[in-house]
């Protein structure tokens, strides 16, 4: 039975970078292998495969898509563009804040790399901070890139 929107799956995967570096895995082998366990400080247990349902919006759009028609047991390797993903990056999604106003509403000065997280539930990242300007960029962190997923659904119901 083909897979539909509304069916629940489960997939194992590999996200790759189109020049074929991992940037994420359902497998914990894979992950160690390419240095993601120490990189994001996951142990085995934080791996394993994905459940969710297709067309709900839970993963990225390029991945619900491909899921579609796929059956149980079956695998691929699917490419997805920005718009398919994490969205095309956005200019007008780089804001800039006064230094002593962004501290206020973080509550610790600005550094570059911090992660934030807005009122307006975005998050972000300091990109920037310059004489009395913070910049913070709202992009996904993955925007503008196209993703290679090797997938294989482990489940169906």
């Amino acid at each position: 039975m083909s897979i539909e929107d509304g069916d629940s799956v489960t997939i194992e995967y590999v996200g790759r970078f189109a020049e074929g570096s991992v940037f994420d895995t359902s497998r914990y082998e894979i992950a160690a292998e390419h240095g993601l366990v120490e990189a994001q400080e996951t142990e085995e247990d934080d791996y394993g495969p994905l459940s969710f349902t297709v067309g709900e919006g839970d993963v990225i759009e390029g991945l619900d898509e491909a899921l579609v028609g796929m059956e149980d047991g079956e695998e691929d390797t699917v490419t997805i563009p920005p718009e398919k993903g994490y969205g095309e990056f956005n200019p007008e999604w780089v804001r800039e804040y006064d230094a002593e106003t962004f501290e206020g509403m973080v509550g610790q000065p600005p550094e570059v790399g911090m992660h934030v997280h807005a009122e307006n539930g975005l998050h972000g990242d300091v990109t920037a901070v310059r004489d009395d300007l913070v910049e913070v960029d709202f992009n996904h962190e993955l925007a503008d890139t196209t993703l290679v997923f090797e997938i294989e659904v482990v489940g169906v119901w």
